[in-house]
């Protein structure tokens, strides 16, 4: 492979950059671990497909991701020298198209030439980071765009002032398990390779850390240091309530005064609440293209020397670019509660 296709660096220091920008980017990536994964093969389409597929006649046929979802039952005897009718397997295709994003920084030569930092090094981490809540926000705007709502009190966002409570988890789980949603059993690991590890059964939920002390006040509540050895908390865990594990990011962010008068609400301007988003998952939700593996991230790195716009080799640059993807799978299987923090 040409170096070019990195800028200035070879294939085996690109190699070492990717993983160094994938290790600092790992704590920010939440929703990655827990959609269904379509790793981004080389030179391949810019359309991802998710396939399910049903017997012909259960609930999947409608193909649209709502209602419930079953899979019809085998309850007539059968009759001594008679061949079922049988059934045919059918199957929904979900596709996505895929986006480029990328973002890049300029370093003079005086700077590599006389800081006594490694800027390079720092610009290469620091692009990591800004690379992984790039890609979270992207897949939190798809997410929370989901139709299947909860609302913590009354029928609208404009109604929401009151903070989250077990009732309300309770009946969002209830939800999911009518719809036969499974629980999570596996993730995609915190490492910068491609693979998934096992975890206790559970529904997720992803929130903003200002809701953290009133997940904390739910009754039945579990702390990450009580779940014992055979546990490990995900990054950014604040423990369980019953069937569903908590964790808090700054990328589950509110919508900014869109609740009703606040009380002891949090709110932005004093008036109204703030409103909370948390998003529960069960398994297979949403499918991905994830920030994993060699085709995951392209760092970019190009050395000041002289060029038509440059004479005199004054600047470089290092960057990212990254191909990615998010949608929604099923609606039954993930909902959105929407509520207040207390102040």
């Amino acid at each position: 492979m040409s170096t070019t296709t990195y800028g200035d660096i070879s294939p085996a220091v690109a190699a070492y950059s990717v993983v160094r920008m994938l290790k600092r980017a790992m704590p920010y990536l939440h929703l990655e671990k827990f959609g269904q994964t379509y790793p981004l093969p080389q030179n391949n389409t810019q359309t991802a497909k998710f396939r399910r597929y049903f017997l012909a006649g259960s609930g999947g046929s409608a193909g649209n991701g709502t209602g419930n979802f079953y899979i019809p039952l085998a309850t007539t005897p059968l009759v001594e020298g008679v061949t079922p009718v049988g059934r045919k397997m059918a199957n929904h295709d979900v596709t996505v198209q895929l986006a480029q994003y990328g973002d890049y920084v300029t370093i003079t030569d005086v700077i590599m030439d006389t800081h006594t930092d490694p800027v390079l090094a720092q610009a290469t981490e620091i692009l990591g980071e800004q690379a992984a809540l790039t890609v979270e926000t992207l897949r939190f705007n798809v997410l929370k765009a989901g139709t299947n709502v909860f609302y913590n009190n009354g029928t609208q966002r404009t109604d929401v002032n009151t903070a989250i409570g077990l009732t309300q988890q309770r009946q969002i789980t209830t939800a999911l398990n009518r719809q036969n949603a499974k629980k999570i059993t596996s993730v995609v690991a915190s490492t910068p390779d491609f693979n998934t590890k096992s975890v206790e059964a559970s529904y997720m939920a992803l929130c903003h850390p200002d809701l953290e002390t009133d997940i904390r006040g739910m009754s039945g509540f579990k702390p990450v240091a009580d779940y014992g050895s055979h546990i490990s908390p995900f990054e950014g865990e604040i423990g369980s309530v019953e069937q569903v594990r908590y964790v808090s990011s700054t990328v589950i962010a509110p919508w900014a005064d869109a609740g009703g008068a606040k009380g002891v609400m949090r709110s932005t301007t004093g008036v109204n609440a703030d409103v909370y988003p948390v998003l529960y998952f069960a398994r297979d939700a949403f499918g991905i293209v994830p920030l994993k593996g060699k085709s995951a991230m392209t760092p970019m790195v190009v050395n000041p020397k002289p060029s038509p716009g440059d004479p005199l080799a004054q600047r470089g640059t290092v960057g990212w670019k990254l191909w990615t993807a998010t949608v929604i799978l099923q609606e039954a299987f993930m909902a959105r509660l929407e509520c207040a923090a207390t102040a």
